[in-house]
């Protein structure tokens, strides 16, 4: 076995070790992937999310962002925790436990610590969502999935999972592309809410529900606010959808797992959290990063999408003064939708 290969199969091993599900390699040419990105922008479809473009060639052209990358490792770790839905709010199933971020860093730095115990040093840099990075095209050219149609890394376990990544300097051997095996299915694209595919691998950020409930800094639009229904944080309903999902793993990581009951927990509940039990019961976790305000203006708008009570009227007239305009705009909406006629 060449050289190259017997380290990545080690550098696998060692993956599995730590609890990564799948390990590939890439070069750094994202040549397409970048064709796609700037298309992307040009059409808008990035919202908000100015970080996007902000970075010129850098994201795609990963040699540009840390000189001297010549391989790229993508680690995949599963995240589904078992939970039952139910009625009451619905957050995207990766925040429901604690901050990924940390976690996987952390795991892909040990993977790095090994590597460098076993060949000496080398020049790198980890990676978890904290630069311009095209994780999903890179992943995919590592094989550890395809794009599916409604943009995520989808593979025959699924797409319940994270993805990290460590930019190194090594001449590795990249694995093989696998082919895509969504076929003629368009369940993920039926099943978005606020229509917000365009169409097949084409999402407009501005109508979809994670970037108008995470991203999304000002007033959500009124007339996608009854699209939302219950959800607070994130949605999951393209990948609920899929397939493929109906082969996925739980997650092994206990760090994954619910915390503050948010699996189960009430609209009602939820609202009545000030800011300091905001920050006290959600330390450690990605929805802390939103602040108080923009959760309550996304449960504000959930509330005035559940059927009438009195108890959803009267959670809501308590924030009916709040000193943010922003609040008080979505409280006052959600009570009118609870005006009878």
């Amino acid at each position: 076995m060449h050289e190259g290969n017997a380290l990545i199969e080690r550098i696998r091993g060692w993956g599995r070790e730590l609890g990564f599900a799948a390990i590939g390699v890439s070069s750094v040419d994202l040549g397409a992937a970048e064709t796609g990105l700037l298309d992307w922008l040009a059409a808008g479809y990035h919202g908000e999310m100015d970080y996007m473009a902000a970075h010129g060639t850098k994201r795609s052209r990963p040699a540009e962002l840390i000189p001297g990358t010549r391989s790229i490792i993508s680690c995949r770790m599963d995240y589904l925790p078992e939970i039952e839905d139910g009625a009451g709010a619905a957050i995207s199933r990766y925040a429901l436990g604690r901050d990924y971020h940390k976690l996987m860093r952390n795991r892909l730095q040990k993977l790095a610590d090994r590597m460098t115990a076993e060949i000496g040093s080398f020049g790198y840099r980890v990676f978890v969502d904290s630069a311009p990075i095209m994780e999903v095209a890179l992943a995919e050219q590592a094989g550890l999935g395809w794009r599916g149609k409604h943009t995520l890394l989808l593979s025959k376990t699924g797409s319940w999972f994270f993805l990290g990544e460590i930019y190194c300097d090594l001449s590795l051997p990249p694995d093989a592309p696998i082919d895509a095996h969504c076929g003629t299915c368009t369940a993920c694209l039926d099943a978005c809410p606020t229509g917000a595919f365009r169409g097949p691998y084409q999402l407009d950020a501005r109508r979809c529900i994670s970037y108008l409930t995470i991203e999304l800094k000002g007033s959500i639009p009124e007339e996608l606010r009854p699209l939302i229904g219950n959800r607070i944080y994130g949605c999951d309903d393209c990948q609920l959808v899929c397939p493929w999902n109906r082969f996925a793993p739980f997650t092994q990581e206990s760090d994954f797992a619910p915390r503050q009951g948010l699996d189960r927990a009430t609209l009602v509940k939820l609202f009545a959290w000030t800011e300091a039990g905001f920050n006290d019961r959600l330390a450690g976790s990605p929805i802390r990063r939103i602040g108080h305000e923009r959760w309550l203006r996304n449960i504000a708008v959930a509330l005035g999408n559940a059927a009438p009570s009195s108890e959803a009227k009267a959670a809501l007239l308590t924030h009916l003064d709040h000193s943010s305009a922003l609040v008080r705009e979505h409280v006052a909406w959600a009570l009118q939708q609870h005006q009878p006629g």
